[in-house]
């Protein structure tokens, strides 16, 4: 079975080499570390990793700048991302989630616990009953998902990672109802400071950049979304 690749970006050795040895320990994962951002950065230019363990405080470009660069980047906007740091408020781990980042664990910690995240949100990102849909093509939207093309009425959409990736599922699941809660794990990885109710706010956001067919995305009260075709 191949293992899957995790990059870990952090500048304080012996934390990383104690992850490194703790994921590599029961076979499932390689480990490669840097101890900088633009070093992250580079690392994952020349071969994407399966998932980044990423500390804010890094040298040179901070982990908040490098998970902002690398949700821009075609080539690694659904790279998944646990952001690592010593910050432990609330607002800070809101804005965290906000960038992007698919889990978020404050120093100090627990490897059991760091692990079990990394196991999680790899499941998450693999589930071969859950492979994303390539492409939609309908009357108004048309989508290629993996060229990360969104139009309508053959102009271009602009869209945000999460926006994207909720029209994605969306689109997966095309006229069947997902949950709230479904799209909030499924999108962002579940976690206890963030409201299903924020799924609203995006979906709302996806809609009005969606204009017209955005009236695809129906609303089933009480249950969560559908995508009709």
């Amino acid at each position: 079975m191949a293992r899957h690749r995790v990059l870990i970006a952090e500048d304080e050795g012996d934390i990383a080499g104690l992850i490194k040895h703790t994921l590599e320990r029961g076979g499932e994962a390689e480990a490669e570390i840097v101890s900088s951002g633009d070093a992250a950065l580079k690392a994952v230019a020349a071969r994407p990793p399966d998932l980044i363990i990423l500390d804010l405080n890094l040298p040179v470009l901070s982990g908040t700048e490098v998970c902002r660069i690398l949700r821009s980047r075609v080539d690694a906007q659904h790279v998944p991302i646990i952001m690592l740091t010593a910050k432990t408020g609330e607002q800070d781990r809101v804005n965290g989630l906000e960038l992007g980042a698919d889990d978020y664990v404050t120093k100090p910690f627990s490897l059991r616990e760091l692990t079990a995240r990394v196991r999680a949100v790899l499941r998450r990102t693999t589930k071969p009953q859950e492979r994303p849909a390539m492409a939609y093509n309908g009357t108004q939207l048309s989508a290629d998902f993996d060229a990360v093309s969104v139009a309508v009425e053959g102009q271009q959409v602009r869209l945000t990672r999460r926006e994207f990736e909720l029209l994605r599922y969306l689109v997966q699941n095309k006229n069947r109802v997902v949950s709230r809660d479904r799209l909030l794990e499924r999108v962002r990885g579940y976690d206890r400071l963030v409201e299903t109710r924020s799924v609203d706010v995006h979906v709302g956001r996806l809609r009005g950049k969606l204009g017209e067919a955005g009236r695809q995305i129906e609303t089933v009260v009480g249950l969560g979304y559908r995508f009709i075709d």
